[in-house]
């Protein structure tokens, strides 16, 4: 949403709006003197850019609720997966913005393109899902054979794509090291409709028990790795499972 978007770049002052109970310090004025990375630069509404448009011209940022705008002299980069150009033309991105942004563009080439790198992002992306649980992730290696899988797929979502496998992995694994059967990847060809699991005229409620009971099974009725799949709490799970037990569904 923009306002939360607002909110984190540009910061807000005690009493601004409901619920700001306290003043906080946007990025723009946190990366003073430095650099700030705004990631997928395009999905940013119209009314945002033209802010955004403004820090970059006048070097100040008005903070919501501020009275006084707060000089800052930053460094800005951007990345995005589109063509910033063609958002222009369908009237998507404003053109001044980004002819202020594109001062110095970098091209890098889609993942398929530089598998080399796949072996040292999965090491990160293995360090990197570790720190975020505190150690607690007893994943600390990729066997061979799973660098093998990772090298012979296309990667059509690139490092994004990557990532998700390798931390589906992680939850999958439950060891120190992913192995083949630990990722699961999408291997369908390019405009090729997914499988369906379902037909139609079945209910949502029937929908949601199916793929409940097949993550279960992918994971050996772990619980706990199956409801982190899902997105949802263990007690929920737990909750649903009962609720089907109780009707004979499971």
């Amino acid at each position: 949403p923009d306002g939360l978007l607002e909110s984190e770049l540009f910061g807000y002052e005690r009493g601004a709006f409901t619920g700001a109970l306290n003043k906080r310090t946007g990025k723009f004025i946190q990366a003073h003197t430095g650099t700030l990375l705004l990631d997928e630069i395009s999905e940013m509404s119209l009314p945002l850019q033209v802010k955004l448009l403004r820090v970059l011209q006048e070097r100040e940022v008005d903070t919501i609720g501020g009275r006084e705008p707060v000089d800052v002299d930053i460094r800005v980069i951007a990345t995005t997966n589109r063509s910033l150009k063609n958002e222009v033309k369908e009237g998507k991105f404003r053109e001044d913005l980004y002819y202020r942004l594109n001062v110095f563009p970098l091209c890098l080439p889609p993942l398929r393109e530089r598998k080399n790198d796949i072996p040292l992002l999965v090491e990160y992306f293995i360090r990197k899902h570790r720190n975020i649980r505190g150690n607690r992730s007893p994943v600390t290696a990729i066997s061979g054979d799973a660098i093998e899988v990772l090298l012979n797929h296309g990667w059509k979502g690139n490092i994004r794509e990557l990532e998700n496998v390798v931390e589906r992995a992680i939850l999958m694994a439950g060891a120190d090291t992913i192995f083949p059967e630990h990722l699961v990847i999408d291997e369908r060809t390019e405009g090729e409709k997914p499988a369906s699991m379902i037909n139609a005229g079945v209910s949502v409620y029937e929908m949601e028990r199916a793929l409940i009971m097949k993550t279960l099974e992918g994971v050996e009725g772990n619980r706990t790795k199956a409801a982190k799949l899902l997105g949802i709490g263990v007690r929920t799970l737990r909750n649903k499972l009962k609720e089907y037990r109780t009707e004979g569904m499971a």
